[in-house]
């Protein structure tokens, strides 16, 4: 299985959440969106522990099988594609994870979050 990890998750992964352990462990590749990797460093950036977290990140990001998502013009594609339809909805979610769902549905990927807003979004798989 070919994961996204969303922000939340990684924070699971390192405290030790059972799914979420043997997701990462056993994924044919685990990816963190770009988005991901800017709200960890944000929340470094405002913590006590900064050089650290942001070590512990890079050791993560080196690990096989662990690659970092960016977004492209299909991805803009995708995202323009999820804003119209939450918005036909009228159930908006934020901004960061419209760019995580339109990465998962770009390339086919299984997205590893707790937010009961994507929901909102039945042709995303989630795990």
């Amino acid at each position: 299985m070919r994961i996204v990890l969303d922000t939340n998750r990684y924070g699971d992964f390192f405290l030790g959440v059972a799914r979420t352990v043997e997701l990462v462990e056993h994924a044919e590749t685990v990816f963190v969106p770009f988005v991901a990797l800017a709200e960890l460093r944000a929340g470094f950036a405002y913590g006590r522990r900064q050089a650290e977290n942001e070590r512990i990140l890079r050791q993560f990001l080196s690990r096989d099988g662990i690659s970092t998502l960016f977004a492209d013009d299909q991805t803009t594609h995708q995202y323009a594609t999820i804003y119209r339809q939450l918005r036909k909805q009228g159930t908006p979610i934020p901004t960061n994870d419209m760019w995580l769902a339109a990465l998962a549905l770009q390339h086919d990927l299984a997205l590893h979050d707790r937010d009961q807003h994507f929901d909102r979004l039945p042709q995303l798989v989630r795990v």
